[in-house]
């Protein structure tokens, strides 16, 4: 058999699969950018929007590239300096990029993708995407070294290449639907999701959204609204050093020890609309981060209960240890591979020793405040968390205004009857259930009441009367006429 030498041939239809239809959300889009300024070793990135001609612009301060890193490295799908055993940047940065194919998400979010960069004293080098002549390409079935990416030209990025000296430059045109979100929705996203732009270990590393710099400040809404929190380990992070301190929370911090090499922080907010994030469908949940990247949405989602506490929730778990030979992440860098051994061990500790005690102590610090539990939470009976709750909502309106002088000393009063009221309030329930179920049953047997009884009726009858007079009343006290007595508890 003669020996053929066969090679692949493969078509830019996989530009499709691996980036114009595989990432789903913008924030994935904008990390993938991101991710690549800090591999670089870029100190600030600045993002542009400009909403009314829907274009978006990126630009770091990195190394920059040359025709030769610009057409070996960045535009060869699939090349990682990982590959070459290097897994820092020359900062000393943990290299965040992987795969390589995290640059073909700028494809999915606008029409047109225009890159160029430039190294220390050199000059700018770069192409053009366009999606449209891209689309003639792939039905024209051409391969990857058939197809030129087009020309740009500098005066379109005359405003941001001053001052410039090295660094990257990516500029979308026609920005789709759903990309060009309000600039406050995007501060606070960027915010919550590049942790490593809020925390400066021994390098700086900025993220500017139209020249204002995001920080730890464009989440005090929600660290406003947040009443508990419970921290992992020990966690180095602003947010929680310098938001989330005493006296806005309603109780101490709790420091929850578990397995090594996982650190976080996890923390309860007033109600679940505190969590919604305005104008948008999405929400603040429980996060996962990889050396300082998000890696995966709403942890909870792989260890649901169907409390009610997980509405309520938010955070953010550290976990570095899936950061290693493996590639533990799926292509579209929106996740985890669900069934990795790491991340199942890492699922099985919060499943074990941080949700539960999360869980139980959300419902006791809630009913000590007088505000609705966990109904599922089997500390007490369904009628004592009903007489709780009850005492909670009459209670409401006892509670003097914030700045009322004598308020704390009020606040204990209530507080110091919640335990009484456990007791009480169900005993008068019962009570009140009891004798009008021994009314309804008198009238519907017909029975005759004993001469004891009615003079017993009369007796309560004319101490209604005469209390009534006494307190200068008016008004008829409820009652139902149909069923004597009264269908309050006279024992009352």
């Amino acid at each position: 058999m003669a020996d053929n030498n066969f090679t692949f041939n493969i078509s830019l239809s996989v530009l499709n699969h691996l980036g114009r239809n595989l990432y789903r959300s913008f924030i994935t889009v904008l990390g993938e950018a991101i991710s690549n300024s800090w591999d670089a070793d870029a100190e600030n990135i600045h993002i542009y929007i400009g909403r009314k001609n829907r274009c978006l612009i990126i630009k770091d301060d990195g190394i920059g590239m040359n025709e030769s890193d610009f057409q070996n490295h960045f535009l060869k799908i699939g090349y990682s300096k990982r590959k070459e055993g290097i897994s820092k940047s020359e900062k000393g940065r943990p290299y965040i990029g992987r795969k390589g194919i995290g640059k073909l998400a700028m494809l999915s979010c606008a029409e047109r993708v225009t890159v160029i960069s430039k190294i220390e004293g050199g000059e700018y080098v770069g192409g053009c995407i366009d999606n449209s002549g891209l689309d003639e390409a792939i039905q024209s079935d051409m391969t990857p070294d058939q197809y030129e990416l087009g020309n740009w030209s500098l005066q379109d990025f005359e405003e941001y290449t001053l001052k410039h000296r090295r660094g990257t430059i990516i500029r979308f045109d026609d920005l789709h639907d759903g990309i060009s979100n309000t600039i406050e929705y995007l501060k606070k996203v960027i915010a919550l999701n590049f942790r490593f732009s809020l925390v400066l270990e021994d390098d700086q590393f900025d993220i500017f959204l139209n020249d204002e710099k995001i920080s730890i400040d464009h989440l005090s809404n929600l660290a406003n609204k947040t009443s508990y929190l419970w921290i992992l380990n020990d966690i180095d992070d602003p947010y929680v050093s310098e938001k989330l301190t005493q006296p806005l929370l309603q109780k101490n911090p709790k420091k929850i020890e578990i397995g090594t090499n996982i650190q976080g922080f996890i923390a309860s907010v007033e109600k679940p609309s505190n969590l919604k994030i305005l104008t948008t469908n999405e929400r603040v949940s429980i996060d996962l981060f990889v050396n300082g990247r998000l890696r995966e949405k709403d942890i909870l989602k792989h260890i649901p209960t169907t409390r009610i506490v997980e509405s309520y929730l938010y955070g953010q778990i550290h976990f570095d240890e899936l950061d290693d030979d493996k590639d533990r992440f799926t292509s579209s860098r929106e996740g985890i591979v669900a069934d990795d051994p790491k991340f199942q061990k890492l699922l099985d500790e919060l499943k074990k020793n941080v949700i539960p005690i999360v869980m139980d102590d959300w419902d006791k610090w809630r009913l000590e405040a007088n505000k609705d539990g966990d109904p599922d939470n089997e500390r007490f009976t369904r009628k004592q968390r009903g007489a709780r709750t009850l005492f909670g909502a009459v209670s409401e309106e006892y509670t003097p205004p914030t700045d009322t002088e004598n308020k704390d000393k009020v606040d204990g009063w209530v507080n110091n009857l919640a335990d009484d009221a456990e007791f009480n309030f169900s005993t008068y329930a019962e009570c009140f259930v009891s004798e009008n179920l021994i009314r309804h049953y008198i009238k519907d047997k017909k029975i005759e009441l004993s001469e004891e009884a009615k003079r017993e009726i009369e007796k309560w009858q004319q101490k209604e009367n005469d209390n009534k007079g006494k307190g200068n009343i008016s008004i008829e006290i409820r009652k139902n006429v149909s069923i004597r007595p009264h269908t309050y508890c006279h024992r009352i």
